[in-house]
């Protein structure tokens, strides 16, 4: 799904975004509601930036990526975390494009996402390549979801992913995957 954000794009540098883990839901400007296999999945475009909710049972996720006002964590360019009985891995990168390069890496997203059943992808007034992009799935037991924040008038990309999934070496995973091993 692709959307025009309707606010004054505010998260203007990719080195003002943020990383949060388990923050309350913020105001959205544009919500995607997935059922995928079981997990409960809320993509939540922000006036800065994006963020997702994730149930499954007992697990609560909540994971910002975003401007916020007296945050002292910055955008990590990896965490590893444990939440409840599922591990939660974040990995960011920054990719700085030339002015043609950044245009048709923009175009070329927002088609991936804006076609795609659990894509969610808004653009900023004022730029046609300004966009907050997003795309979940579920595999192998894993909720998995990429992101995109782009920033034309720096030339750069911050680009997102995420796996949170059962613990690797869990009793419950090693039952699952070990059958052909016997």
């Amino acid at each position: 799904m692709l959307t025009t954000l309707q606010t004054s794009y505010t998260d203007t540098r990719a080195a003002d975004l943020a990383w949060a883990l388990g923050r309350d839901r913020l105001p959205a400007l544009a919500v995607l509601n997935l059922e995928l296999s079981g997990a409960k999945v809320e993509l939540r475009l922000l006036g800065a930036s994006h963020q997702v909710l994730l149930e499954e049972g007992e697990v609560l996720c909540s994971e910002t990526v975003a401007c916020m006002p007296g945050s002292s964590t910055p955008l990590p360019l990896g965490v590893a975390k444990r939440v409840g009985d599922w591990e939660y891995e974040f990995a960011a990168r920054v990719e700085t494009l030339s002015r043609g390069s950044f245009a048709g890496r923009a175009q070329e997203l927002l088609a991936l996402v804006a076609d795609h059943p659990n894509g969610l992808a808004g653009t900023f007034p004022g730029s046609p390549h300004a966009f907050t992009a997003m795309l979940a799935q579920r595999y192998e037991g894993q909720v998995r979801w990429r992101t995109w924040h782009a920033y034309p008038q720096e030339g750069q990309l911050v680009a997102t992913r995420t796996r949170v999934g059962v613990r690797i070496g869990a009793p419950a995973a090693a039952a699952l995957e070990s059958p052909a091993l016997t």
